[in-house]
Parts: C-alpha cells; structure tokens; sequence
C-alpha cells in the first residue's frame, strides 16, 4: 500500500534503515518503481522524447497524443521486454491527467481524461536519479499486504495508506486496480493489524474520517478502539469542483 511514497521517501531522506520493504497490489505502479530502481536512464529518455513532443503541441495534437498514449498504455501487456515503456507512459499520463489521478474501470483499464496543463513536467530527470539513488536498498513488491506479515516483528516499523473509505456517494471512489476494496476489505486489514500489532511492531494506519459527513458514522472508531485515533486536518485536491476542494479530517490511527 506505498501509493505514491510520500511517507517513504520522506523517512529514506533522513534516515538510515536495515531493511526497507514496500508492496502495493497496482502492478503498473510497482514497474514504475522497479523501472526507477533498476533502468532509470533508459527511463528519462522515453520520458524526454515524450515531452519534447507533447510541449510542442496545439491543444487538439496534445489531446490526441495524450489518448494514444493512454490507448497504448491500457493495450500492452506488461512484461520484461515492455516494463520501461509501460512505466514511461505511466509517469506521463500522471503527470498530464486530470489531478494526477490515477483511476481505472472494473475491466482495469486506465480511464482518467487529461488534465488542463500549459507547461507539465513530464521528466523530472533529477527527482528520478535521486529516486533511483534511495531506492537501492528497498525490496519491491507487487501483492497484497499481509505477504509482509512473516517477516514484521517488534523491531519493524509498519506503515499502511489503503485505498480511503468513502465518506460520500460521490466520493466514493476505491478503485485503484480492478477490486474494490470495500468495507469487507477495511475489516480484513483491521484484523492484519491485530496480527502484527501481537508482534510488538510499531505500526501506523491514514484513512478517511466519516465524521466528516456523518457524526454518527463510528465505522473506524469501533474497528479500532484500542487503538489511538487522532484526527489531523489534510487538503483534499481531487475533486471536479473546485470549490469543495480544502480542508478535511483525516484519521492516523496507531497503537
């Protein structure tokens, strides 16, 4: 559950760790990191092509060259031979999409619009190198989180940002590869959380507040109950009107 790493990158910035492991059941994503990790300078020449050509474009050649990347991207399978181009056109449909945002239907196909960019960094060759740099030392893995569940024990520091529990119908968004991952799912994770927590790990968990919306929703307050629960003020940017977009509670529940 690294999603985009905000948490990891920040750690790895300052601080020297044994081991570092991270999984995420989004395969595109985890070739993005790979690709980073293992051939990132092959990497940056795709990407390079790639916005030499779409910053020279009219309005209607961007929006017909941002489609066939996203028609390419949802068509080839990922594979070794195709992992580089795959991650290239990974990095460019988030970096011109609407909001960055990464989404797809339930046959798993990429099917966010573009986004309204004049001047979108597409190849941010340093922020890459740096990546590459602290990603030397950390395993990457595409699966589910309890695979990590053998190795966690009370010297291992856990942090999870799954998929957020809507706090809206119309927010009810949770679909980041082709399963859902519903309340049975929130549930589930609640449960691999006790596991670990047995094993003296410290651990730490984000997700949404449905206080909120509903004062009366304690979905997240029963689940975890015997943990604390703390409830931080965040900004919430993706949202097709921008006049909701703003200040929200979000919920960092630890033991």
């Amino acid at each position: 559950m690294v999603g985009g790493g905000a948490l990891l990158f920040a750690l790895l910035s300052e601080y020297s760790f044994k081991e570092v492991y991270i999984s995420d059941n989004n395969r595109e994503l985890i070739n993005g990191y790979k690709v980073i990790k293992t051939n990132v300078k092959k990497l940056i020449a795709h990407l390079q092509d790639m916005q030499t050509a779409f910053l020279l474009m009219d309005e209607n050649d961007r929006k017909s060259y941002y489609y066939s990347i996203r028609e390419n991207f949802n068509a080839i399978e990922l594979t070794e031979e195709t992992a580089v181009e795959k991650a290239a056109y990974f990095i460019f449909l988030n970096k011109t999409c609407f909001n960055g945002l990464y989404r797809v239907n339930r046959k798993g196909r990429f099917n966010v619009p573009m986004g309204a960019y004049k001047n979108p960094t597409i190849c941010d060759e340093a922020n890459l190198l740096n990546l590459n740099k602290v990603l030397q030392n950390v395993t990457i893995v595409c699966g589910d989180y309890s695979l990590s569940k053998e190795f966690i024990d009370k010297d291992t520091f856990v942090y999870l940002d799954p998929p957020y529990r809507p706090i809206s119908e119309t927010s009810a968004f949770t679909s980041y590869n082709a399963d859902a991952f519903d309340d049975d799912e929130q549930i589930r994770l609640s449960k691999f959380i006790d596991d670990i927590n047995a094993t003296g790990a410290k651990i730490v968990l984000s997700n949404s507040d449905p206080k909120n919306v509903n004062p009366e929703d304690t979905f997240f307050d029963d689940l975890y109950k015997s943990y604390s629960i703390r409830r931080v003020s965040a900004c919430r940017m993706i949202n097709s009107n921008a006049d909701n977009r703003g200040k929200i509670n979000e919920l960092i529940i630890s033991n």
